[in-house]
This record gives C-alpha cells, structure tokens and sequence, in this order.
C-alpha cells in the first residue's frame, strides 16, 4: 500500500471579523497559501495531480469552485484542476482525508489539500436563499419535530453544557487558558513556520506596506472577570457567550501530501505520515459531540491508545465542546490544544481543517512528538479525525 505523507503544511494568520483581512478576495486570500507551499518547497506545480479546498459559503465571491480559481489566481498551471468541498467547519480535514486517501489508493502522487472563509465578505448563513427554500425539508423536519426541532450551534452548545454539567465558570475558565496559551505560544514564535504572512489590503484592493504575521484575536490580556461580564449569547439565562465561543475569523490554509516515493523522487522530506482517518455522524440536535465517537474511531482504526498520542487538536468551536470530550474520552488535557484554540485564534469555518493540520505538523516537529490526533464537530451532526506520525 502507498504511504502517504504531509511535506508542508501552512496558513495564513487569523483576521477578526472587518479586521485586517477584510479586504482580501477569498480567493486571492487562498491563492496565498498555494504559492507559499510551492515557494516553500521549490515546486514546480504541474506536478500537482489535484487541488481539494474546503470551504462552506459557497456563494458570491466563493463560489463557482473557489479551489479551482484559486489555483489560476495562485499564477499555477491551467492544467492543474482542482474542486471545493464542504463538510461544514471539517471542510478542510475532510479535503485532506481526500487528498491522503486519494494518494493511498495511488489516484495522486502530488495532491494539495486546503480550505478558505472569508467570514468578514461571505458572512455565516449567506448559501441560504430564504425566497428559494430552506435546506432542512419537511421529512427532516418532521423527524427531529419531537425534540424540539432542529437548532442552531449555539443551542446545541448550550445543550451540551447542560447535559455534562458544565458551569459557566468552566467555560469561561477553559476559554482564558486558551488565550493565555495562544499569547504565549506567538510570543514564542510557535506559529512562525506555519504562518504565511499576507500584507493588509487598503479598500481599494491594493497591498500596503502592513505586514500580518499574527493572529489578529488572541486577547492575552483577558480574565476571568471580563468573561463573567459578558452576557450570553444564545438565550437569557445561558452560560454560552461569545467569550467562550470561537472567533468569527478570515483565513486560509494548505497542506502538502505526496506518495512516500514521489517525494523521495524530488528531494523533498516527508514531515509526517498518515495513520488512520475516521467520520462519524451524531443526532443533528445536539449536533457538535461528533468528536467523542470519531476520536474513538480513529484511535481503534491507528491501533493505538490515548497514551499513544502526543499531541491533540480538537477545534475550539464551543467551551463546551472540548469540555464535554474531555469528559467522555479522558485525554491528558495538558497535550490539549497545547498553542491555544479557535476561542482565541478563530474559527475560518473551512479553512480550519487545513489550519489545525499545520499546527500539529509544527508542534509535533517542536516538540518531537510522534503521534498527533486532529478532530473536529461539524454542522450537522458529523465529526472528522486523523491520526498522524511525524517522521522528519
């Protein structure tokens, strides 16, 4: 069987919503990660067999295949085809699963696998078209009627606080540890091997002379004080706010993945290999517990135990999230989300994926880590994870 392996993988810094990404076109934004991979590695890009990009709002200036546009705005070959995906906010992870699978099963020797979200300029629920119908159809609908009906995430959340008995002392308190692990993983230069850096667009377009290297979300000055004080977010007397939810966010990412040959062939060092993948489905009710059952999965597929791993990505979409698989799986939770999380690097919906990806390559690289387990809830009900091994 191939082996397939992650040469690079990259991303762009995190904007906050009409932060300094908002003036970037999604798909100039994504154009930036592909030629990063291929500055970064010296590749000639005709190599490359497909391009799988993530995304979720597929419509206005991402849509008509934004992976695909991305590549011709990337300057890359015409020749170089590409599509776009969506799992929700596993967009990107899902695109690498493709992508590794793909070159497992020998359809691709060089295949890149990414996401893009420009939350600022194609806001969250811009695919749905109220006057042409909703997604959710009268059987849907009628099956979930008895709980309640279908939600939105933050319920969902809400839900989960309240079925682990999580207070909000707990979330607001998960929620600092992650900005003060985020702050003190970019005053440590962490994320500089994984950051492509972008300049800040003026409003006509044009590149200025600012230059982005940082997340633009990380509050290091934060307590548990400010947090109490903000109100919930999705009913009166929640415990969800937006202090302990993840950042609506600009952002783009990529990941190399070559046959264990082809990038022997061309001089080019494996940094990890992939070990198992799993996706799982839970009730589209509560929604966001999918990475209990896919972390299980994944781990019974990699034949290997918690104590194997080294390191855990777990996408901060909710406090409640994370803390509702710590209680089901009972992680180390000091190998948890070890850079900080989404609560305070943001969320760019299908860009994710690809993002948490390039975190674990790089800190299992740090840190010399061996095995890394990367997963994440998504709308709908569903989960992805993947097992990586570094071996550079």
């Amino acid at each position: 069987m191939t082996t397939a392996v992650i040469v690079d993988a990259v991303r762009t810094p995190g904007g906050k919503r009409n932060g300094v990404l908002k003036n970037w076109h999604a798909v100039d934004l994504a154009s930036e990660v592909l030629k990063a991979l291929q500055a970064r590695n010296d590749l000639d890009p005709s190599l490359i067999d497909d391009v799988i990009m993530g995304c979720v709002m597929q419509v206005s200036e991402q849509s008509l295949n934004v992976g695909r546009n991305a590549v011709l705005a990337a300057g890359w070959p015409e020749s170089v085809p590409a599509t776009t995906v969506d799992r929700q906010c596993g967009s990107s992870q899902q695109a690498i699963h493709f992508a590794a699978q793909g070159v497992i099963a020998g359809a691709y020797d060089v295949v890149v696998a990414g996401g893009i979200e420009s939350m600022t300029r194609t806001p969250m629920g811009s695919s749905i078209v109220r006057e042409l119908g909703m997604p959710f159809g009268p059987r849907m609908t009628d099956r979930y009627a008895g709980r309640g009906g279908l939600v939105n995430q933050g319920i969902s959340a809400e839900m989960i606080a309240d079925r682990w008995q999580l207070s909000r002392d707990d979330l607001d308190s998960y929620a600092l540890g992650s900005h003060q692990r985020a702050a003190t993983a970019t005053a440590e230069g962490r994320f500089e091997q994984e950051i492509v850096p972008v300049p800040v667009r003026d409003d006509g377009g044009v590149d200025t002379e600012v230059i982005v290297t940082t997340d633009e979300g990380i509050r290091p000055d934060t307590s548990l004080d400010a947090l109490a004080q903000l109100k919930p977010a999705f009913k009166p007397d929640g415990k969800v706010t937006a202090g302990n939810s993840s950042q609506i966010t600009d952002g783009a990412s990529a990941v190399l993945i070559m046959s264990e040959e082809r990038a022997s062939a061309l001089g080019l060092t494996p940094r990890a290999r992939f070990v198992a993948f799993a996706v799982a489905g839970v009730d589209p009710v509560t929604m966001l517990t999918g990475p209990i059952p896919a972390t299980r999965a994944v781990l019974e597929r990699a034949k290997l135990s918690l104590d194997d791993v080294d390191l855990f990505e777990i996408n901060e979409a909710f406090a409640s999230v994370v803390l509702a698989w710590d209680k089901e799986i009972h992680p180390d939770m000091a190998k948890v989300n070890v850079n900080g999380g989404a609560i305070a690097l943001g969320h760019p919906l299908g860009a994710s994926g690809g993002k948490l990806m390039a975190t674990l390559v790089h800190e299992l690289d740090r840190t010399g880590g061996r095995y890394g387990l990367l997963t994440m809830c998504e709308g709908g009900g569903q989960a992805n994870a993947t097992v990586i091994e570094r071996l550079a």
